[in-house]
């Protein structure tokens, strides 16, 4: 499904899960989706400012976000509100499940960031995801998740990485 009319685009809710509790539940607009990847649009959900130190996520800015149903990643391209692109935030998640309006993705605790040049390549919460539990307990899982954030570094890092999103 492709939402290029001029209807206005459906509305999905995005809701992330993590440890088995909704992190954050937020409305989006579904761009497109084609039965294995969708993508949506949303403001930045956040409550207020988040600065990470290398970017800052605030009021304003808008996600086009990438899930895909046979992958264990989903990307978020940022940008400001006067459409400036900050870079690529990149979650690594179990696949994405889209029933009715609900879009759930289930967090795994491992990130990477990408800066707007490229530049700036950056593997986040590995501590969090080592003291997550989550090897012992679904050593595929992650085992999938490990694997999952090597593409994407090996991708942020070569000339890959924006054929993800086209």
């Amino acid at each position: 499904m492709s939402a290029n009319s001029a209807e206005a685009a459906p509305e999905v809710d995005v809701v992330l899960v993590k440890a088995g509790r909704t992190k954050i539940r937020y409305a989006s607009e579904l761009l497109h989706d084609d039965g294995t990847r969708i993508a949506v649009r949303a403001p930045w959900a956040g409550a207020g400012v988040r600065d990470f130190g290398f970017v800052r996520f605030e009021g304003g800015d808008v996600f086009t976000e990438y899930y895909w149903r046979d992958r264990w990643y989903s990307v978020k391209e940022v940008r400001t509100a006067a459409g400036a692109l900050k870079g690529w935030y990149c979650d690594v998640t179990r696949p994405a499940v889209l029933t009715g309006t609900e879009l759930v993705v289930e967090d795994l605790d491992l990130d990477l960031w990408r800066s707007a040049d490229g530049t700036d390549v950056r593997r986040l919460d590995e501590d969090e995801f080592a003291e997550s539990g989550l090897a012992e307990r679904d050593p595929e899982a992650a085992a999938a998740a490990v694997a999952a954030l090597n593409q994407l570094d090996r991708l942020a890092r070569g000339d890959g990485f924006t054929d993800l999103l086209e």
